[in-house]
């Protein structure tokens, strides 16, 4: 027992040591919680459920902005060469307008929101609960860490994505916009080329990207746009249920940006009609009653005890007055204010909206925020069986890949909503191909929502829908021309006056029919049923249109008393047609021809057979009448023995006839083909073809017709040597070329 009994009283003296200082901090920590009890804060709850993050995860997130360079964990990617292209073109760009980087973000969250609210229609749990189920965009600045972050709670990103999306994009749109760039310098076509992410670079020179997808766990994607960029899993942000932040580290010369009434303005100027509520954390100051100071409280019970005045019952109330005096302060508080309050334009009555919101809902809907308007747009309602609302655009200009790949892209520029909710821009089946270029929206009530894609493009609404949508672009594309004064030749001059604005709309259907002219001929290709209507928006020029396009219209109002044809010819340009021996006797009788020097027109004017009546006449074909020539039988007569000795000495040459001819004047003679064949002009394209097969389009070759000039000296002389002996012309045959 003697040797414990030491140690034992050593270690009972050490524990009653060390529990009297535990109840020394004890006794010091409730003396302190009484002077000076915790407080609730003040602004509890004002941040959503989600946004919070702890003292450690604060920290964690300054160190890594502050270094500002990829994580050591995180694993390391290369740019594609041609996405380091073209943000080496961004970067050092010198164009002035930074601000696109801000929309064409908003552009891409609303994407995101788009797709994940298409997939709830048929599994309503992809929203998930609470906050995480609200689709909606959040904007929010850190001055102090100079960091913009924007925030959607779409589909999200998994870590293929990222990599795919972010950093090695296969798509032909990174290099055409680089050509793009390259030739024009206008950066603010970036939106139409989808690569509008990689204007963030525009300000930031680090750049992280929160995601998280339903079908993978919350991952970050980084870059210093140095020519890599990084991608590690999230275990130190605040979970973001599902969607994707993006976190700009913005630019010493970028500090403009993290003012929230430039963002507003921005907001404003750019995303006015996305279709998702846009918020933005905003300070705002109220006024918040605080008890008074007790210096304030000493001076003005002073001051009113001293007051001679007052009543012996007033003083004694004194007392209990200054212990509720308070003064008014101003006090700064932060909460989320939407941006974007403006109803769907499409939604509200075409007479409530001003030609100005018109313009600014095209530039959102379409990522084309030139200065250019749209040539025209139609706003309509349509009732019945299918009820649906649509917005229909001219672009002033034509896409640049708008007829490389016509019968192989299904992409259409026209988007369609179902009551509101955005369903699909792939249904060719809402407008047909020659009208692809045409933009804007269709939202309809009729048809199905919880149905596949392939289900809705096969529904019978959608042909309805086709055929109002046709007849209503077509009505809008003809305005273009009634409004426009230079069309107005012929008119009375009160129709011209009745345009409207001439200075705006002059010469708004020639710039239309230079951009989109090879559409409406495609039209008259494909659609049958509209051929006519179509017809009516050809331009060309003729030998009348002193080098102006002129309609089918005019050039039937200009035809000569009896003239039942429509005379036309084909060619590689107007130049060469104009010296054409096949106009010479058509000019000098005053007759009116079209020059249609496009490829398509010879394969038009195989489907475009007569309008209003007449028939259209190649003029380098058989069978053109002039009129009526009384001496037409005479001359075959007189003729007769030349073109019998001419057909027989040029059978080796492919000559099927030779006629006397009615559309020479001072030429000897011309060869020409027969009425349904194919045309020289045709012959000539078609041989151009790479891949032609000359053995299989001989049956489609007209027959070659030498037709002779009877007027011209060389050919009266000829016939006056083969009366006498036509063995003697054999000479002649070496000079005769076949044209």
């Amino acid at each position: 027992m003697g040797k414990w009994t030491i140690p034992s009283a050593l270690i009972l003296l050490c524990l009653l040591s060390l529990l009297s200082d535990q109840g020394r901090k004890l006794q010091a920590n409730a003396k302190e919680g009484a002077v000076d009890p915790p407080k609730v804060e003040d602004n509890i709850g004002a941040v959503p459920h989600g946004l919070q993050t702890d003292s450690d995860v604060v920290k964690r997130e300054s160190d890594s902005i502050s270094s500002r360079s990829l994580r050591n964990n995180a694993e390391k990617f290369e740019f594609q060469a041609e996405v380091s292209r073209l943000m080496d073109i961004i970067i050092n760009s010198l164009y002035s307008n930074k601000d696109i980087f801000l929309r064409e973000l908003i552009s891409n969250a609303s994407d995101a929101l788009d797709k994940i609210r298409f997939l709830s229609l048929t599994d309503k749990e992809v929203l998930g609960e609470g906050d995480t189920s609200k689709l909606e965009i959040q904007i929010k600045l850190d001055k102090e860490k100079k960091m913009l972050s924007l925030r959607d709670r779409g589909i999200g990103m998994t870590k293929e994505d990222l990599i795919k999306n972010l950093g090695t994009i296969a798509k032909s749109g990174t290099s055409a916009f680089v050509e793009k760039m390259q030739s024009t310098g206008d950066l603010n076509l970036i939106g139409q080329f989808g690569v509008g992410f990689y204007s963030v670079y525009l300000v930031a020179d680090y750049v992280e990207v929160i995601s998280k997808h339903n079908d993978d766990k919350q991952y970050v994607w980084e870059s210093k746009a140095d020519g890599a960029f990084a991608i590690s899993e999230d275990t130190w942000n605040e979970p973001l249920g599902r969607g994707t932040e993006i976190r700009l580290h913005l630019r010493d010369e970028a500090q403009e940006y993290l003012e929230e009434s430039k963002l507003k303005e921005l907001v404003k100027k750019y995303s006015e009609f996305i279709n998702f509520p846009i918020y933005i954390w905003a300070s705002k100051e109220v006024d918040v009653e605080v008890p008074a100071d007790e210096d304030e409280s000493s001076d003005e019970e002073s001051s009113d005890s001293t007051s001679s005045e007052e009543g012996e019952d007033e003083a004694d109330k004194s007392e209990d007055e200054d212990t509720e005096k308070k003064k008014t302060v101003k006090e700064t508080t932060y909460e989320w204010e939407r941006l974007n309050d403006v109803k769907a334009i499409w939604l509200r009555s075409p007479k409530d909206v001003t030609n100005e919101e018109y313009v600014k809902f095209y530039h959102s809907l379409t990522k084309d925020f030139s200065d250019e308007k749209p040539m025209a747009w139609s706003h309509f309602t349509a009732e019945g069986d299918v009820e649906f609302k649509a917005v229909l655009f001219v672009p002033p200009k034509a896409p640049h890949n708008l007829y490389q790949s016509y019968y192989n892209s299904n992409k259409s520029n026209l988007k369609l909503y179902v009551r509101r909710v955005f369903i699909s821009d792939e249904f060719d089946e809402l407008l047909p191909k020659f009208l692809s270029f045409l933009m804007g929206l269709v939202d309809s009530d009729t048809l199905p929502l919880n149905v596949s894609r392939e289900m809705l493009q096969a529904h019978s609404s959608l042909k309805t829908i086709k055929k109002k949508l046709v007849r209503k672009a077509l009505d809008m594309i003809r305005r273009i021309a009634d409004e426009d004064p230079d069309e107005f030749s012929g008119k009375d001059e009160k129709d011209v006056e009745k345009s409207g604005d001439e200075d705006e709309k002059k010469g708004q259907y020639t710039k239309f029919w230079n951009e989109y002219g090879k559409s409406i001929k495609l039209g008259i290709i494909e659609d049958a049923t509209n051929r006519n209507r179509l017809a009516k928006l050809l331009r060309f020029e003729s030998t009348k249109s002193d080098g102006k396009l002129t309609s089918l219209d005019q050039y039937i109002s200009r035809m000569k008393s009896g003239q039942k044809d429509i005379f036309y010819i084909t060619g590689i340009s107007k130049e060469q047609l104009e010296k054409s021996p096949f106009l010479e006797r058509l000019k000098k009788k005053n007759y009116e021809v079209i020059f249609f020097t496009d490829p398509v027109d010879e394969y038009l004017m195989q489907y475009l057979m007569d309008y209003e009546g007449k028939q259209f006449q190649n003029v380098s074909k058989d069978g053109l009448k002039i009129g009526k020539d009384s001496k037409s039988r005479e001359l075959k007569d007189s003729f007769k023995e030349l073109t019998k000795w001419w057909k027989g000495t040029l059978k080796t040459e492919d000559v099927d006839e030779v006629k006397i001819s009615n559309r020479l004047d001072n030429t000897p003679c011309v060869v020409v083909t027969s009425k349904f064949g194919w045309s020289a002009n045709m012959e000539r394209l078609m041989q151009a073809q790479t891949l032609t097969d000359a053995s299989k389009q001989a049956y489609m070759r007209g027959k070659r017709i030498l037709e002779i000039n009877p007027r011209h000296p060389i050919v009266k002389e000829l016939r006056e040597r083969v009366v006498k002996d036509p063995e003697v012309c054999t000479f002649v045959t070496p000079n005769i070329h076949v044209l």
